[in-house]
């Protein structure tokens, strides 16, 4: 168990849901996904709240969902979409509200685990891996700045993810 939020941010495809369901397993804690959240909360699947209302509306409703954590109480592991510390004000909320956790991935791991995927609205374009090269480029430094601890994800089971994790959190990483 752990006395603050553990929050995974990453890109998109980095195992932040796999590895945070274990995460909370293993810590004892609720597991919640932004996400998930923000499509129950509007009531609308991400990629039509891109579709039909734009980023902006999608990155004010990140912003809504996190000012409501920040007001609970409740420890949990919050596994992040991949866009949402991107902002300042953001990545300032997401070190309030615990320990960040970057799990950070390369471009030909990320482009191997979605490469099919038709639910993700900034790779549906004509280049998919060359998107993913260019956002990571931007994202990367970001990522790092928002994030208390970084761990490598290429080339490692989530379980090996989910124990370098639980380790930090353990020797109080916050």
């Amino acid at each position: 168990m752990t006395n603050t939020n553990v929050i995974l941010i990453g890109f998109m495809g980095s195992g932040k849901t796999t590895v945070g369901k274990r995460l909370a397993d293993r810590l004892g804690l609720e597991y919640l996904d932004t996400d998930e959240r923000i499509e129950e909360q509007e009531q609308m699947a991400i990629r039509r709240i891109f579709e039909e209302r734009g980023e902006e509306s999608f990155r004010q409703a990140e912003m809504r969902l996190l000012t409501g954590l920040l007001k609970e109480e409740t420890k949990r592991v919050i596994a992040t979409g991949g866009g949402m510390p991107l902002r300042p004000e953001n990545a300032e909320a997401l070190k309030r509200l615990g320990m960040v956790v970057y799990l950070r991935t390369g471009g030909d791991t990320v482009y191997d685990r979605l490469k099919d995927a038709t639910d993700r609205p900034l790779l549906l374009g004509g280049d998919p891996k060359g998107t993913i090269e260019t956002l990571l480029e931007r994202r990367e430094p970001l990522y790092r700045a928002c994030a208390q601890i970084t761990v490598d994800t290429d080339g490692r089971s989530p379980d090996q993810v989910t124990e370098e994790i639980i380790a930090a959190v353990r020797e109080g990483c916050h």
